[in-house]
């Protein structure tokens, strides 16, 4: 009883002082707490908010991440945040906090080929100039803009083992993932990236003179011309120096009679074809067994190219003595005809 009534008191007391006019300094100490506790409640909001939407160690936070975050910190994307390029909705951000803490899983759910970071996202960033652009790559004009690929498809595969998880370039082949049939035969060639021949310097993206030059030219100039060029070519995947130095080295001449691109001869996606035969050279050279003593040579299953220099194909007077007369005597190129 004594308890009540101390508190009926108390309560009488409080009462009172409340009808009584409030003093400027009582006034003054009330306003001071309720911009603390507005103030202080504002910016821990705030700070709470920025924290969750804006800082990748919030991700991190779930303990499924952690693998995801160390390869983010390694990757290109490392000064983003998490939320730049993962935009989740509150409801699917609530589902995510629900589905942790309810169920605790143990590993991240197979995606099994959901696109979880569309190209419209990319695109924000890699058509201006707060990323390297893409809108004027014809790589990425034929398989973005014409083909419809998502960026994804090809940058960013995350395998069963999560290799390849926030590593943004491409794998080395990851262009058999569509074209298929097309892995690279040859001596010392089978090992290179698709980007080592394909270049976005062409239209059509098929290698042209230079590219293959790159490694088969002792020409320094040419290998610096594509490193500084603007384009994709060696930026990425280029060639070590030891598969330059093994490479076979030719001379071309912007003046020999034949001057189109390396792989109308050269096949290096089939089989057989990467050094073309006199077989070869008669699908275009149908006529040439008509011609002087080409039939004569030709019964005796002599090659093309071995009295055509390659990338020269001029018969010189100084190569016919050189070549022909290994079988018989010298004679002039002209009577050959």
């Amino acid at each position: 009883m004594k308890v009540l009534e101390w508190a009926k008191e108390k309560l009488n007391w409080a009462k009172a002082r409340l009808a009584e006019p409030l003093t400027l300094k009582a006034k003054l100490v009330i306003t001071v707490l309720l911009l603390v506790i507005v103030g202080g409640g504002g910016t821990i909001a705030y700070k709470f908010y920025d924290f969750t939407q804006n800082n990748p160690k919030f991700c991190v936070g779930c303990h499924l991440m952690q693998e995801a975050y160390d390869s983010w910190a390694k990757s290109e994307h490392k000064k983003l945040n998490c939320h730049d390029c993962h935009h989740l909705t509150i409801p699917e951000q609530n589902q995510l906090l629900i589905s942790f803490v309810m169920h605790r899983p143990t590993k991240v759910p197979a995606r099994h080929g959901k696109v979880i970071v569309g190209s419209h996202t990319c695109n924000e960033c890699h058509t201006s100039e707060k990323a390297p652009r893409i809108n004027t790559s014809l790589f990425h004009a034929k398989h973005v803009y014409m083909e419809q690929l998502e960026c994804t498809y090809c940058h960013g595969e995350v395998k069963e083992d999560k290799s390849g998880l926030h590593r943004f370039l491409p794998t080395e082949k990851f262009c058999l993932k569509c074209h298929a049939g097309k892995a690279v035969h040859g001596e010392g060639m089978g090992g290179l990236a698709c980007l080592n021949c394909h270049t976005d310097r062409t239209r059509d993206l098929k290698p042209g003179r230079k590219k293959c030059l790159y490694c088969h030219s002792n020409d320094e100039n040419i290998r610096k011309e594509l490193r500084e060029d603007a384009t994709m070519d060696v930026r990425y995947f280029a060639p070590d120096q030891s598969t330059i130095k093994k490479a076979t080295k030719i001379v071309f001449d912007e003046k020999a009679p034949m001057q189109f691109y390396c792989y109308e001869c050269h096949k290096p996606h089939t089989q057989g074809k990467v050094k073309p035969t006199s077989e070869h050279c008669l699908t275009c050279h149908a006529q040439i067994p008509k011609i002087g003593k080409h039939k004569a040579h030709l019964a005796m299953d002599m090659q093309c190219k071995h009295y055509h220099k390659p990338h020269l194909w001029k018969v010189t007077e100084a190569s016919a003595k050189k070549t022909c007369s290994q079988c018989h005597e010298y004679r002039s190129p002209k009577s050959f005809l």
